[in-house]
């Protein structure tokens, strides 16, 4: 915000969210049309797991309430030694939902592959790679659909965010001749990609 004298920018196709500050309507730069500035903001009612556990006969790690149940917010783009990347967050009680089912998901995924079990926190660069959380100890790695996680880049989320560098970018507006079928914007849309990918080749 220091840096560009405004609110961040985001398009989120439709989705309220109490982050919104402002709109884009017409007659304002095309490059800015729908999308909204929008600002971080505490959830009334905070975000809670107790169904993943249940529903999977197991306990997440703690972090996953820190990251993704207290607040509202619009995706963050990052700059790290590891290269660009974007940290998913919750930007309305429905985004919750979806990664709630998309957490199941990729959590079955890794019980049938018989491998340790990860929740993704974002991405890196513009490949498949996932930035996900070991459930069993909290530690940050890199991990490929389908694989092992591969590179461990910090031992804990708190680690791992704290050498980040917020990137300042112009909201990037993702149209896919697919979109129906992927029903949401952005890095969903990325994670919906590789793991498509990744059913193709099993």
């Amino acid at each position: 915000m220091d840096k560009l004298g405004e609110l961040p920018r985001y398009y989120p196709h439709g989705e309220q969210s109490d982050c919104i500050e402002g709109e884009y309507h017409e007659g304002m730069d095309e490059s800015q049309k729908d999308s909204v500035t929008w600002r971080a903001v505490k959830r009334q009612v905070k975000g809670r797991f107790d169904n993943i556990d249940h529903a999977l006969e197991m306990t997440l790690h703690k972090d996953i309430n820190y990251l993704y149940g207290d607040y509202f917010a619009a995706p963050l783009m990052f700059n790290s030694q590891w290269g660009d990347g974007e940290l998913l967050q919750v930007w309305n009680d429905n985004d919750f939902d979806y990664l709630q089912q998309n957490l199941i998901g990729h959590l079955m995924m890794k019980q049938k592959l018989k491998q340790p079990a990860t929740w993704f926190i974002g991405v890196l660069g513009e490949g498949d790679q996932m930035l996900v959380v070991n459930n069993e100890d909290g530690s940050v790695w890199i991990e490929i659909p389908g694989d092992e996680p591969q590179i461990k880049l910090a031992d804990t989320l708190d680690a791992f965010i704290s050498v980040l560098t917020p990137r300042v970018c112009p909201p990037q507006l993702v149209v896919e001749e697919s979109m129906a079928s992927i029903d949401h914007p952005g890095i969903w849309q990325r994670f919906k990609i590789m793991w498509q990918n990744l059913l193709g080749k099993r």
